[in-house]
């Protein structure tokens, strides 16, 4: 026999796809029992902004439909009421959760609920179907359906779709195994309860866990930091026993921005230390690489102590580190081991006796071409900015700005400032930098980050 389960199976029609920009046109919730209907609702919501002609067209919701409509707070002690002690289902699940739970954080109301999605159970349930979108479903399964892309409509199809799933399972226990399956969590620290986890957002921030005595043992980031804690406890490997075993609390702090959380997690690392961490612990930098040339003209790097040196390229944990650095870009560019102090043979370097070095060790590489594809190489090893610059991305809110600083060579640190301060001058964003100290990893972080996200906005001075 199937568990007793209340379903609440919900559909939202928004003016975009972004929940912090933009709002819920029209409400709709089915509660089902897993045999029958037990309860609709549905109700046309004012956005308190325009919607979009091609929503309209979509929809065939319009302004006039939803000038005289509720606005979402009239309505959300109803929404909470329907969807108390049921499981959240959706199509696509995370769509209309997000929204939900983004409305609700407006109103200072943390909205949580267990959540099932019907695309994930349908994968499931009937593997054979080559598309497992609502509109391709509704067809394969002939169900009738009088206006798309309205919400009581979309949550109709999908409460009939959720019963087919569980109508093809065997028996009721087949549905609980299911249901439990794809509900993900089935197992947590002791310390912790459901809803703890229920509770994290499903935003952009870096998240902390912490033992019985309140010591952070674990810090990490994400884009989904309720994705993220689940899939935390549903592996198995040896750091989760140990989480397991060790997890009382759990802690987060949004961003915003996937950058912010990036430089705040490697940061915070470093100074916390945490016990499971394993990686990002290095805290000092003790030894740097810099352009040099010897007395035959011959550019090269060189490895100098981190606090001697006057024009770094990049920095390192170990003179090892460093090394290995200088070796793998001289194999890379057919730089000379000899020059740079790799190989310490009297004559030709090893790398010239395989042909990987063009002779510049013995003369034989004139030094106008040698250093000429030693420019080249310094890309791979200047890990320092050359130009001064305020790095702009989304902040905490659709009116939030969060402001990066590059100056002198480093990152020097983010804040955040109203969308409107934009417009002041360069020492008003710098004002709201939180300064940290120099670190090569945040760095090195920036760069890349800027690589993968190109057309970033800046602001150079």
């Amino acid at each position: 026999m199937a568990k007793k389960r209340l379903y609440a199976v919900v559909d939202l029609e928004t003016t975009g796809g972004l929940p912090k920009r933009d709002k819920i046109t029209e409400v709709a919730i089915i509660l089902f029992d897993g045999k029958e209907i037990v309860e609709e609702y549905q109700s046309l919501v004012n956005p308190e902004r325009s919607i979009p002609p091609s929503i309209s067209r979509i929809t065939g919701i319009t302004n006039d439909m939803v000038a005289e409509a509720p606005k979402f707070y009239e309505i959300a002690k109803r929404v909470i009421e329907l969807t108390e002690g049921a499981i959240f289902v959706a199509h696509n699940v995370r769509f209309d959760y997000q929204f939900l739970s983004y409305e609700f954080r407006s109103l200072g109301y943390t909205f949580t609920r267990r959540n099932l999605c019907t695309v994930r159970l349908s994968r499931k349930a009937f593997p054979l179907i080559k598309s497992y979108s609502l509109g391709n479903l509704i067809r394969y399964f002939n169900i009738k359906v009088e206006h798309r892309h309205r919400a009581f409509d979309d949550a109709k199809a999908t409460t009939i779709l959720l019963k087919k799933i569980f109508d093809q399972q065997a028996s009721g226990e087949g549905v609980d195994a299911l249901v439990d399956k794809s509900l993900q969590l089935t197992k947590l620290p002791k310390a912790l309860k459901l809803e703890d986890v229920e509770v994290l957002p499903e935003e952009c921030g870096v998240y902390y866990f912490r033992d019985a005595k309140g010591f952070v043992i674990y810090i990490g980031k994400s884009i989904n930091i309720k994705k993220r804690v689940k899939q935390h406890f549903s592996k198995q490997t040896k750091k989760t026993d140990k989480l397991f075993q060790k997890v009382a609390d759990i802690s987060y702090e949004i961003t915003g921005s996937e950058l912010a959380s990036l430089l705040k997690e490697s940061k915070e690392i470093k100074d916390v230390q945490p016990e499971i961490n394993k990686i990002q612990k290095t805290k000092l930098y003790n030894y740097a690489i810099e352009k040099s040339s010897d007395k035959s003209g011959y550019a090269k790097y060189k490895i100098v102590k981190g606090d001697k040196t006057t024009n770094p390229l990049s920095y390192y944990g170990s003179r090892k580190s460093a090394l290995n650095h200088i070796e793998q870009i001289g194999e890379s560019f057919m730089l000379c081991h000899k020059i740079n102090g790799i190989d310490k043979s009297k004559n030709t370097c090893f790398a010239y006796e395989v042909q990987k070095c063009a002779g510049a060790c013995i003369g034989e590489e004139l030094p106008y071409d040698y250093n000429e594809r030693f420019e080249e190489s310094l890309v791979l090893v200047n890990r320092l900015f050359e130009e001064n610059f305020l790095l702009l991305e989304e902040g905490r809110s659709p009116t939030e700005k969060a402001v990066f600083l590059v100056e002198d060579g480093h990152y020097r640190g983010f804040g955040y400032v109203d969308g409107a301060d934009v417009a002041y001058g360069i020492e008003e964003l710098k004002e709201a930098v939180k300064y940290t100290p120099l670190n090569p990893e945040a760095d090195l972080i920036l760069r890349n980050y800027m690589w993968s996200h190109v057309g970033l906005e800046q602001i150079h001075f």
